[in-house]
């Protein structure tokens, strides 16, 4: 263990926390996420018997959201429901993330095989044990640091 370190946060997922890149991407998903297919060979880090909030809550303590893109965030839309619905979950995630983003931004919601494409693409997929559907997101990672210099 170590100090100011969410004890959520395993060695396995420090790692690639640290590993990724601005702009790299990490999946939250749900326990019914097929992380295997999407993951095609990229880390599956699992954490089950958690829920996505405390996930979200863990990761977010050490993870910076992308701060050049309009949506450092995104989460799977609930199939068959009108443009701007959100499960209870979701929105529950989402107020913890909203405030850590700059103005101008804001969540993207994805359409289910959307989200899949993206999933295939980013760095790592964390299987969370978040029982509702559809509660799968993807932060991307942005950079810490000082401002340019002139």
């Amino acid at each position: 263990m170590l100090k100011g370190i969410d004890a959520l946060l395993t060695p396995e997922l420090l790692r690639w926390m640290m590993e990724m890149g601005h702009d790299d991407a990490l999946v939250l998903a749900d326990a019914n996420f097929t992380a295997v297919r999407y993951a095609q060979g990229k880390p599956i880090i699992r954490l089950p018997g958690t829920s996505m909030l405390r996930v979200v809550q863990a990761v977010t303590s050490l993870l910076p959201l992308v701060a050049d893109e309009k949506h450092p965030v995104a989460y799977m839309q609930v199939s068959g429901t009108p443009v701007g619905y959100r499960s209870a979950l979701q929105r529950e995630v989402l107020d913890h993330l909203v405030p850590q983003m700059l103005d101008g931004q804001s969540a993207e919601a994805l359409e289910r095989y959307d989200f899949y494409a993206r999933a295939r693409d980013a760095f790592a997929i964390v299987l969370t044990g978040e029982q509702q559907p559809y509660g799968n997101f993807l932060l991307r990672k942005g950079a810490i640091g000082e401002n340019l210099r002139p």
